[in-house]
């Protein structure tokens, strides 16, 4: 340990000031000075922030893409298939209740920041599974009602902390319920459609990740049981996303049976002799 320290420390200690600044934003004066100038590694509560904080903003990069790869299946696609409008209403509204309760809090940003982006590309997909549906008029409304519940929920004089409690309670609730519709329209479809493995599999990651940031910086029990419901029903998602892999749905199946009378019809016509017409019969 002593030669590591002797190795490090020259390094540590000359850091440019932009980035002692960030260290010390994000971990701490305290820390910073046990972590990187002390480089103490024995220090555990340091240690636990420092992987609290990394595993964050690591999540809160993650989530800019998160759901690119099911906007562009649904854009490449033009089909809103497998894909539960019912379950992303639900979960932006929960995802809205829960920034505004992190926010208000004043929590870090570094264990709810996610939340706001994967808003955002949730709202992108709700109103294309709409398009798609031929509902874009619902569309519409589910915009100006996601606005105005926003100007709603970040007022403190419109709406009082306690009221927004009671919320991020039902919030959990909520999160935890639209799961449940998206689950049961695989299991309906018998396969997973238009889904997109990448956001399902990040889901899973990331929800087990807030579990551990959530217990090491925020004191919150409301939050807590929400991500680790949230964390089941995931696990639960993935599974199907495993078991029905590349299977078609049952729509994709109807489809595909539709065009095959067309086919046998145009092979039939195509078969005969020229000249001839195939429902003419010689009499004799």
């Amino acid at each position: 340990m002593d030669s590591l320290r002797s190795a490090l420390q020259p390094i540590t200690h000359n850091l440019p000031a932009p980035i002692r600044d960030l260290g010390v934003s994000i971990i701490g004066e305290t820390c910073y000075k046990t972590l990187l100038l002390d480089v103490d590694l024995a220090s555990t509560e340091c240690l636990k922030l420092a992987v609290s904080k990394g595993l964050g903003i690591g999540i809160i990069g993650a989530s800019t893409v998160v759901k690119v790869p099911q906007i562009i299946k649904l854009l490449r696609s033009k089909s809103a298939s497998g894909i539960s409008f019912l379950s992303y209403f639900l979960e932006t509204s929960a995802y809205l209740i829960g920034l505004a309760y992190n926010y208000r809090q004043g929590f870090p940003f570094s264990t709810y920041g996610e939340t706001a982006l994967i808003m955002v590309q949730n709202v992108v997909i709700t109103v294309l599974v709409l398009n798609y549906s031929g509902k874009a008029s619902t569309a519409a409304l589910f915009v100006a009602g996601l606005a105005s519940s926003a100007a709603t929920l970040f007022a403190p004089n419109i709406l009082d902390m306690k009221s927004l409690s009671y919320l991020q309670a039902g919030a959990g609730a909520l999160g935890v319920a639209s799961k449940l519709p998206q689950i049961l329209a695989v299991w309906q479809e018998g396969g997973t459609g238009q889904l997109s493995a990448f956001a399902v599999f990040n889901y899973l990651a990331g929800s087990l990740s807030r579990i551990f940031t959530t217990l090491q910086e925020v004191d919150d029990k409301l939050i807590l049981y929400g991500f680790i419901a949230g964390f089941i029903l995931n696990a639960v998602l993935a599974a199907q996303m495993v078991y029905y892999w590349n299977a078609p749905t049952k729509s994709a199946k109807s489809k595909g049976k539709e065009k095959v009378p067309i086919e046998m019809a145009s092979a039939s016509t195509t078969a005969t002799p020229k000249g001839k017409s195939p429902t003419t019969r010689r009499r004799g």
